[in-house]
């Protein structure tokens, strides 16, 4: 028999790239979607020579006609990691720019309908299919300043649990990860516009936040239970933060 396929959007780094690695050792035939074709191409050639088996597939989830493409490209799709997503500034309701809004809301909620009904039809065939959103605990619970984020991951929550109503009696699953405190390389740095300086900030003093493996291993733990079994949300924290205001630093 064939791998089974997952397709990871958002491939190119941190929690997308280091999913598609854990996928690919878990015996997947991994598909890597994103928008930096240098990075996604450098993943595949590296899980290739490790003997594992990736592809690296240039896809803006924003772009309705090329996630049709995408999909109607594919031979099979058994899981579905919609990872892609970020943050945009951390002004306040009164200070945002409505355009950071409109941009979050896209990549984090059309972005993943945009892929989800593309590929429904792919995972319902594959008679055990699994559909992975990546949220955040800003889904949860709101903070000052993260406005336009919660709104975007509340409604990445709120589509993950709509659909899982939806599917109900459907041989495919529907898998919430909601991550606190990830430190990676790319996230606080975009969400600051590339300061540098503010971004390293926001890990100051926490012992051991979070890393993209850590999130990374528990997404494809809940993909590979037995296909009977859902995790409908599983929220993952560092042990030094308790909520999202609430993190424990030592200065």
């Amino acid at each position: 028999m064939s791998s089974p396929v997952a397709v990871v959007t958002g491939a190119s780094s941190g929690i997308g790239a280091a999913t598609a690695r854990w996928l690919a050792g878990a015996g997947y035939r991994v598909l890597l979607a994103a928008r930096r074709a240098d990075r996604i191409e450098a993943l595949a050639e590296e899980l290739t020579r490790a003997g594992q088996e990736a592809e690296a597939h240039v896809l803006d989830v924003t772009d309705r006609a090329a996630v049709d493409a995408f999909a109607a490209g594919l031979d099979r799709c058994d899981a579905l990691v919609n990872n892609a997503g970020g943050a945009l500034g951390l002004e306040t309701v009164a200070d945002a720019d409505p355009a950071n809004w409109r941009t979050m809301y896209e990549v984090n909620v059309v972005g993943v309908l945009n892929v989800t009904q593309a590929l429904l039809p792919a995972l319902v065939d594959s008679g055990a299919g699994t559909v992975v959103v990546v949220s955040s605990t800003a889904g949860h619970a709101t903070y000052e300043g993260g406005g336009g984020y919660v709104a975007a991951k509340h409604g990445a929550h709120v589509l993950a649990e709509t659909l899982r109503l939806e599917l109900l009696g459907q041989p495919v699953r529907v898998i919430e990860i909601a991550p606190g405190m990830v430190h990676t390389e790319e996230f606080s740095l975009t969400r600051f516009g590339g300061d540098a300086e503010r971004a390293a900030k926001v890990y100051e003093g926490v012992p051991d936040p979070l890393t993209a493996d850590d999130v990374a291993e528990t997404i494809t733990w809940a993909i590979t239970r037995p296909p009977h079994v859902n995790v409908d949300l599983l929220v993952v924290r560092p042990r030094a933060q308790a909520s999202n205001t609430r993190v424990y630093r030592t200065s």
